[in-house]
């Protein structure tokens, strides 16, 4: 058994390499000249796709009529919105817990990228609401919990600049964000678990969507562009602050010589 030893303790040392390995600054700013202008490419061509389907190859609803239409928006918006916090919250829990080198720099691309699809789902929303609810407003559980959302995403850059010590502000917003986990099944099950306004899923159910085919297909396009878009921009936001980092520590350098000259 001794014998071993050293090659399993070998073995998770070098995955343990790798896995550091692929989050250097310097292979992600590789990885990401090779793959961004593809996620570009595609996220245009769905959105290109996704809205034609949207404005003129479904059908009106035959209660809602042409305001369904913004159910597009709407519905793709609020699943990223649940996506982006899960993926915050990820990233940092590999932050605090494995210090891994990007995650809290992916944290802070995530914010506030899911911060503006929480605001758009909420608005599209309301918009969606005033015809069929004679509202704009209601404090029902869905929308309730969807608005502590947005203040947990604005909760978590508001702690970013808390602190003149940035590894507090980053740890003290890390461990927002993973407090915050707690609202996403209270924001996927309210329809079920509580009297609401808002309508039950009509999409992921375990007997299969209700919602028609004509207006599954754009919806789903629709989805996939929104992703497409987030990873895109997810991908840029690191890019930029890995570059704004390197050059603060640049500055820093050149300061600490002007000091050590003088």
């Amino acid at each position: 058994m001794a014998e071993h030893a050293p090659e399993q303790t070998s073995r998770k040392a070098s995955q343990k390499t790798n896995w550091h390995a692929f989050a250097n600054p310097a292979r992600f700013q590789r990885f990401s000249d090779r793959i961004l202008p593809w996620v570009a490419g595609a996220t245009i061509i769905s959105f290109v796709i996704g809205i034609y389907y949207a404005l003129f190859n479904s059908p009106p609803d035959y209660q809602q009529g042409e305001t369904v239409r913004i159910m597009y928006v709407h519905v793709p918006s609020a699943w990223m919105a649940l996506f982006a916090y899960g993926a915050l919250a990820l990233s940092c829990a590999f932050a605090l817990v494995w210090k891994h080198p990007l995650a809290e720099v992916a944290a802070q691309s995530i914010a506030p990228i899911g911060a503006v699809f929480t605001a758009t789902a909420l608005m599209t929303g309301s918009l969606w609401g005033k015809p069929m609810w004679g509202t704009w407003w209601v404090w029902d559980a869905r929308l309730t919990s969807f608005l502590l959302l947005l203040f947990l995403y604005l909760g978590y850059m508001a702690l970013q600049n808390a602190f003149d010590d940035p590894v507090r502000g980053a740890k003290a917003s890390a461990i927002l964000a993973l407090v915050g986990v707690v609202n996403l099944p209270i924001i996927k099950y309210s329809v079920d678990w509580w009297n609401t306004l808002h309508q039950g899923t009509s999409v992921a159910r375990m007997d299969g969507p209700t919602i028609d085919i004509n207006m599954l297909i754009p919806l789903l396009i629709m989805a996939l562009a929104f992703k497409l878009l987030f990873t895109w921009f997810v991908l840029l936001g690191i890019r930029s602050e890995l570059i704004a980092r390197r050059i603060r520590v640049l500055r820093m350098r050149q300061i600490d010589a002007l000091h050590a000259d003088s």
